[in-house]
């Protein structure tokens, strides 16, 4: 049996893993874990050894994820839906020696690992072989399922967004190359107390798999013995069909997936049955006040909400009763965490001051991959790092965020936070998303920009700039209020829900370049 499924394999007939093409059980998944551990052996990989993984939600992935886990072998996931030069950029910087994928995607990891220098293998999930990327169901029928001898724990390494530069590796310090499996047993059970990770739950995955956040709330469920079910992608009323019809009692959301709830016609919220959920945590992003009250009000307190990193994973933590106390607030520190807000000098800020976010825990720490001056750039010492927000605490040590520090808006040399332009923007009833960023302005250094998606049975964006000008100056002091105004059909995010800022700016110095203002 593979080390990390002893004690689930025994449950015959019990659901493991659920996808659009079936359900496989507990002894079916070790079984299926077991044969991939031998195929990735026989495609000549080792401990220490790196591979990508460029594939949907689907059953596949987490064999393969798991069996890497088991062989010594750091996964890679990959975004799906980047180019074949940026697949190939994540291949060449990661030193992957092996590429899994499924026909869908087939074709672009084929154009990436010809840019790639050196040899990399190519597996594709299936009966067919597609391209160069050989079939892996004909691979593994011939494998024994036994136990597969020397199980060694390997790792993952998370690649960050790259929307605000190149994409740089970080690994997670869940999972080390080589370490005894009794220290994810611990960590395993750390989560179950900490974060409320079940154990022989019911987890829907309706995020891409490939961040880190959506990863790890359903590999560590499904470690502690949770049946997961994954969606391709979140659609509003497929995700409440399946809240009921599989029980699900935990699942991860970020607050534009939230938003598109609310927006469901108030007679299917209604009827929706939605009271297995024990557990939904959420991050990634601000979620407007408002947004979170509504959700709530309709789910109760299971709402759970944390501040984390790809780089060293959850530092903060509040529950809905909490919240409702400290509306706005992504939680205290999570023990043995310390938060401290720095002020441009350097210097620990008092309560209720605003400054730069830095996270305390003694003996812990991260790397970049191959970038040494960024690893540096987000520590102050050892053990003391930041993961680029602006915010502050209140007296009761409740952490509030503002923004990114790279964000910041200086207008007249003022400071302004995207962030706390962007809550007001949301509050609006016809603003669907929005995005406030700085452009460069001969008089005041850099002004305000928002970029909305309206709805345009609500408000005509003919109308739009004025409508919010007015909306906003209700709340926001003057300098803070956009002074350009962009309406789009849909605002660039990836599948994360994460905004991309670089897309972003590229439309709007192509505006400006076109004498738009």
């Amino acid at each position: 049996m593979a080390e990390l499924l002893r004690d689930l394999a025994v449950d015959a007939g019990q659901p493991a893993l659920r996808d659009a093409a079936g359900t496989v059980d507990w002894p079916g998944l070790d079984a299926r874990v077991n044969r991939w551990i031998r195929l990735l052996r026989a495609r000549g990989l080792r401990v220490g050894d790196t591979m990508a993984v460029v594939c949907g939600n689907r059953r596949e992935t987490f064999e393969a994820l798991l069996a890497a886990i088991h062989t010594g072998v750091t996964v890679v996931p990959v975004n799906w839906h980047l180019t074949a030069s940026e697949i190939a950029y994540l291949l060449t910087d990661s030193d992957s020696r092996l590429v899994v994928t499924e026909p869908a995607y087939a074709a672009v990891v084929d154009e990436a690992v010809r840019a790639c220098p050196g040899s990399i293998d190519r597996l594709v999930a299936g009966e067919r072989d597609v391209g160069a990327a050989a079939a892996v169901e004909p691979l593994l029928a011939p494998l024994a399922d036994d136990e597969p001898e020397d199980q060694v724990c390997g790792s993952t390494m998370l690649y960050t967004s790259g929307t605000t530069g190149m994409p740089k590796g970080v690994r997670n310090g869940l999972f080390r190359t080589g370490a005894p499996f009794g220290r994810v047993d611990r960590l395993l059970a750390y989560a179950g107390y900490t974060l409320a990770v079940p154990a022989r739950g019911a987890v829907l995955l309706v995020g891409p798999w490939y961040h880190s956040a959506q990863l790890f709330f359903a590999l560590l469920p499904l470690l502690r013995g949770s049946r997961l079910v994954l969606h391709e992608r979140f659609d509003p009323q497929a995700f409440l069909a399946a809240v009921a019809e599989h029980r699900i009692t935990a699942c991860h959301l970020v607050p534009t997936q939230f938003v598109r709830l609310l927006r469901l016609d108030a007679g299917v919220r209604s009827v929706a049955v939605v009271s297995s959920l024990r557990t939904v945590w959420h991050g990634g992003g601000p979620c407007p006040v408002e947004v979170k009250r509504q959700m709530i009000e309709w789910w109760g307190p299971v709402v759970v909400e944390y501040y984390a990193a790809t780089e060293a994973g959850v530092v903060t933590l509040i529950g809905a009763e909490d919240w409702l106390q400290h509306p706005g607030s992504v939680g205290r520190a999570v023990p043995p965490h310390k938060i401290v807000i720095l002020g441009p000098d350097g210097s620990e800020l008092p309560p209720g001051q605003p400054g730069r976010v830095f996270v305390h825990r003694a003996g812990k720490t991260f790397e970049y991959h191959n970038a040494p001056a960024e690893t540096r750039e987000a520590h102050l010492r050892p053990g003391v790092f930041t993961y680029g927000e602006t915010g502050f605490l209140d007296d009761a040590g409740y952490l509030y965020l503002t923004g990114r520090a790279r964000d910041l808006i200086i207008s007249g040399g003022v400071n302004i936070h995207p962030a706390e332009v962007q809550a007001v923007l949301l509050s609006h009833p016809s603003v669907r998303d929005a995005a406030v960023t700085g452009e460069p302005d001969d008089e005041y250094g850099e002004r305000v920009v928002a970029v909305v998606e309206l709805d345009p049975q609500r408000l005509d964006p003919a109308d739009g700039a004025q409508v919010l000008d007015e909306f906003c100056r209700r709340s926001l002091a003057g300098f803070k209020v956009p002074r350009r105004w962009r309406f789009v059909a849909e605002l660039p995010r990836d599948g994360t829900g994460k905004l991309r800022h670089d897309v972003l700016r590229d439309l709007l110095r192509r505006e400006t370049a076109g004498g738009r203002s």
